[in-house]
């Protein structure tokens, strides 16, 4: 009894185990897509001062052969805002991604802004970071009359 029981077991979990393994499904890449092509995936703000202009762009370039249309862009958070192209990016053409960041928050910052388009890439991950810096306190900080020595 003991001697089934062990085949059995051990027949299940080899059926078990097969009904496991992964189907590798290749992706077909449609040859005729659009492309994006960035000048840079990430913009460095630097150090900049509480509440300065926080406007910069992502500039691309459409590479494939077809018109690149962006469905929607996402930030990682709200003070990030990205401003999309309305118009479709045709074969050939340039386009830009305009992100405000709100630099009303003093410290150091780094967010992710997710482009979902039809390229070839269908999502595409942008990236911003920078300092904002803490203001300057008007009253400077007399040296002291008294001073030990």
């Amino acid at each position: 009894m003991k001697k089934i029981m062990t085949l059995l077991f051990v027949g299940l979990l080899t059926i078990s185990m097969n009904a496991q393994e992964k189907q590798v499904t290749e992706t077909v890449i449609d040859p005729n897509a659009p492309v994006f092509e960035f000048e840079s995936d990430v913009i460095d703000y630097g150090k900049i001062a509480l509440n300065a202009d926080g406007v910069r762009v992502f500039k691309f370039k459409n590479v494939g052969k077809s018109p690149l249309v962006i469905s929607r862009i996402q930030s990682s958070c709200g003070c990030t805002v990205p401003k999309k192209p309305t118009e479709p990016i045709m074969p050939g053409s340039t386009g830009e991604i305009e992100v405000k960041y709100a630099t009303n928050r003093q410290g150091g910052f780094s967010k992710m802004i997710t482009v979902y388009s039809n390229a070839t890439e269908p999502s595409k991950r942008l990236r911003i970071k920078g300092i904002v810096l803490k203001p300057e306190s008007p009253v400077t900080k007399e040296k002291s009359a008294v001073s030990s020595k």
